[in-house]
């Protein structure tokens, strides 16, 4: 992929993700806080307001404030951009490794978004199992970024050696 047709990729996934991710987390705000939790599909998914004020499963959370917004944001920030510059100097993405860094800057950016605006909390809602297999709770931001990092695990480790493996079409039956 070009880096014109990964910029045209990351911009499409973050005007989606993030319109998601803002657009439910405001949903959650106004209809399942300081409401009792909701559950669908025979209690395969449940809806319940939280705010996180740590990371993943709340690590961090215990933090003196200034310490854990500072912390977090922080990581947060040098994640997205790590990443992003990644997506944007990288010569031998393709698609797929290029759509898992776009989920991943874009959950990163939509929790950086909460965390600037809710005062260091990220808004989370939705919790799935099945039977007593829960989940912690998350939003379209951890999602994307959960989603990310295993695509990019799979396609990122993988595209180069395929790459590597194929024959070059420049000479390669010349001696």
């Amino acid at each position: 992929m070009s880096r014109v047709e990964r910029l045209r990729l990351l911009f499409a996934v973050l005007l989606v993700v993030l319109a998601l991710d803002q657009a439910t987390k405001l949903l959650a705000r106004r209809h399942l806080a300081y409401e009792p939790g909701r559950t669908y599909l025979g209690g395969v998914a449940r809806l319940e307001y939280a705010e996180n004020r740590g990371a993943f499963l709340s690590l961090g959370a215990n933090l003196p404030a200034g310490w854990r917004e500072g912390l977090l944001a922080g990581l947060n920030i040098l994640l997205v951009v790590g990443l992003t510059i990644y997506l944007v100097r990288g010569r031998d993405l393709n698609r797929w490794p290029t759509l898992a860094l776009a989920l991943l800057i874009s959950g990163g950016l939509g929790n950086l978004i909460d965390r600037v605006i809710h005062g260091g909390a990220v808004v989370d809602f939705m919790i799935l199992g099945i039977g007593p297999l829960r989940t912690g709770v998350f939003n379209i931001a951890d999602l994307c970024l959960t989603t990310g990092a295993i695509l990019f695990a799979f396609t990122g480790a993988t595209s180069k050696r395929t790459e590597e493996a194929e024959p070059d079409s420049e000479g390669s039956d010349a001696k």
